[in-house]
């Protein structure tokens, strides 16, 4: 077992977890309490580490990516004269947030420029040559930007506008009563913030109308829920018609002061969101508006600033908003911003030393297998009409899978990293990444770029690339197990793989066609019929209470919910086919069927302890349910969890779970 002792008070975790049964408690009831039946004795035996919100499987296996990168990263810095342009880089990105001594001196000296720009504006007018500045340092103040591929023409990139504009990570923290207290802590926060940083509060009420300023921006924003409307939040813009759009400043010109070149049009997510903004600018005193943008400005640097900027922003986004007791450890930070800045480059060394030919293959086996199981199961759908269904499968025989690590790495020659300058080296990083993104639009969608780095313990389903992803990060125990029966490795990556496979036909995906592009291809009388179904799901996780008084946003988690649900179904199908052709296979380990081992190994990827302010705050922005609901909800549902656990209940019948059938 690979035991490390971590943080300040020395919690002992395990960096190294595999599937096991010794994690079960049996004093729980498997028909009725599941999670806690396949993971009571580990969450028993495993504090959460003090700089983690929660520690669970996925927290973990990154853990243990982490002292993987940590040492390639010491080689990098201590190999400077390397040949190597990216390994240099490395080196020097780590030694300058390592060099402490250096940043405590340099005090606030990196942003005061900027904040002095800011106190000198005299004109609502003259705040456009400030947002763009920002901008072009990847500091984002009223809305946000960005370059995807076009949801309606997924061959080409587009530039998106959409809202943004919040310090708190979503609408509902200004919005919903039940979070005045982070409101409240939000105000301090702001008012503490600008004592150090020596900006005067002339009326000793700057936090509060700062905060009001972003209420009245919450309140014109979309909810997540509403954000799940693929056709609603696409809205063509003509290029020559962007003024229409928002006018307190030209967005025309701030594209073209950011380089995004020529192109007709541009999409707008929210266009009545722009329409308010400008009656929220027009109406805020402009000394309200600038200390806004000072806001920003400290906001965004503090965690690259001396150790007292850095400690109070941890005081509030850390401990007040997730409820970490104390800041990682220095070097954990240095190499995830190094795997956030330069993550392809590192990720290039990572899998060279750790992602065997062997573990690609046989994961691609998997996906293959699992493949032609969700196929089977389009083909026999008793509920999708004829005409949907063999859209649904031009669709699937258009889809694809990128395993482990890009074909081709980024270019990383243009970005400038000096070992003194950490506030310059992430500046430059973000400017590095604006330009890429921003300089494709218009051009033809690169189909071999990654969202991810290598190294991330994650997978995705991009519904433009109509494929699904998994970086080399994730496919390590407990997730994907060489050592381990069919099984178990079914209920684990199995369950992911499919996961992400059913999220090409979840509530937003199934709106995607078999090139990328949002399209209605489903007949009315079969999307009636999904939209009920998929009712029911939202129904029957809106109905779980998991903090008192806090409930699961059904309809917010509603498509994740599909792909759990979908994913079980169609991994444990995939199991039941292979032990069929592999009679031999099908045999008991530890006392219990293989049947009974997918199930337990699902859960136990779920495994997870879980501070309640972060939980809190991951019912609100989060578009996935809670752990707890996610290793037991999809089993309950599942026709052959009850046969596989009856023997083990303390319930002489089968207890009444919802049985909800999408895919």
């Amino acid at each position: 077992m690979g035991i490390e002792y971590n943080t300040k008070n020395d919690v002992k975790i395990d960096t190294d977890r595999r599937f096991s049964t010794k994690n079960i408690d049996s004093s729980f009831d498997p028909l009725t309490d599941f999670y806690n039946y396949a993971n009571g004795s580990w969450l028993k035996n495993n504090e959460i580490p003090d700089d983690k919100p929660a520690w669970g499987s996925f927290d973990e296996l990154s853990e243990r990516n982490l002292g993987k990168l940590h040492d390639i990263v010491l080689e990098c810095a201590g190999n400077s004269q390397s040949m190597d342009d990216n390994v240099r880089k490395i080196g020097d990105l780590y030694k300058s947030v390592m060099n402490t001594k250096l940043i405590e001196g340099k005090k606030l000296s990196p942003i005061e420029g900027v904040l002095k720009e800011i106190s000198e504006i005299t004109s609502k007018e003259s705040i456009y040559e400030k947002v763009l500045d920002l901008s072009k340092n990847g500091i984002s103040t009223f809305f946000s930007m960005s370059s995807n591929s076009d949801k309606k023409d997924s061959s080409i990139y587009a530039f998106y506008f959409e809202q943004g504009g919040l310090s708190l990570p979503n609408r509902d923290h200004y919005i919903n009563e039940s979070n005045k207290s982070i409101l409240d802590e939000f105000s301090k926060f702001v008012e503490k913030m600008f004592l150090l940083v020596g900006l005067n509060d002339y009326d000793g009420k700057t936090a509060e109308k700062i905060i009001s300023m972003e209420k009245s921006i919450a309140e014109a924003s979309r909810s997540n829920e509403d954000l799940r409307d693929e056709e609603r939040n696409y809205n063509r813009v003509e290029r020559h018609d962007i003024h229409k759009v928002f006018k307190f400043f030209d967005l025309g010109n701030l594209m073209e002061q950011l380089n995004v070149p020529e192109t007709p049009y541009v999409i707008v997510g929210q266009p009545e969101f722009f329409k308010s903004l400008d009656e929220i600018l027009e109406k805020t005193d402009l000394e309200i508006i600038k200390s806004y943008l000072a806001l920003k400005v400290i906001i965004s640097a503090a965690p690259f600033l001396n150790s007292e900027m850095e400690l109070e922003s941890f005081n509030f986004y850390g401990k007040k908003l997730m409820g970490l007791k104390e800041p990682e450890l220095r070097w954990k930070k240095a190499v995830k911003l190094i795997n956030s800045c330069m993550g392809e480059a590192l990720g290039k060394i990572y899998v060279e030393k750790f992602f065997p030919e062997e573990s690609k293959r046989k994961v691609e086996e998997m996906v293959n297998d699992i493949k032609s199981v969700f196929k089977e199961k389009l083909e026999h759908l008793d509920w999708m009409g004829e005409s949907t269904k063999k859209l649904a499968l031009k669709k699937f025989a258009a889809f694809r899978t990128k395993i482990g690590f890009p074909t081709k790495f980024r270019d990383y020659s243009l970005l400038s990293i000096d070992p003194n300058d950490l506030f310059g080296n992430v500046q430059r990083a973000i400017q590095f990444e604006i330009n890429r993104t921003f300089g494709r639009v218009g051009n033809r969608v690169d189909k071999e770029e990654w969202e991810m780095p290598p190294p991330t313990v994650n997978a995705y389903f991009s519904p433009t690339d109509n494929e699904i992803v998994f970086p080399a990060g994730i496919l390590q125990p407990p997730f994907f197990d060489p050592t381990m029966d069919e099984a178990v490795n079914y209920g684990a990556i199995g369950g992911v793989i499919s996961h992400e496979i059913t999220h090409g036909y979840d509530d937003q995906g199934r709106m995607y066609d078999s090139e990328g592009n949002i399209n209605e291809w489903w007949e009315e009388k079969d999307k009636t019929e999904f939209n009920n179904r998929a009712k029911r799901v939202i129904d029957l996780y809106s109905s779980k209470e998991i903090l008192p008084g806090v409930f699961v946003h059904g309809d917010r988690t509603v498509g994740e919910n599909i792909a759990d649900l979908g994913g079980v179904s169609i991994a444990f199908a995939a199991l039941e086919r292979h032990l069929n052709e592999n009679k031999s296979k099908r045999h008991d380990i530890d006392g219990f069927t293989p049947e009974q081992r997918f199930f337990l190994s699902w859960a136990q990827i779920w495994a997870e302890n879980i501070r309640p302010e972060y939980l809190k705050l991951l019912v609100t922005v989060d578009p996935h349910a809670p752990n707890e609901l996610r290793g037991s909800l999809p089993a309950y549902n599942h026709e052959g969890f009850f046969p596989a656990f009856k023997d083990l209940g303390k319930q002489l019948t089968d207890v009444n779970h919802e049985k909800i059938s999408i895919w």
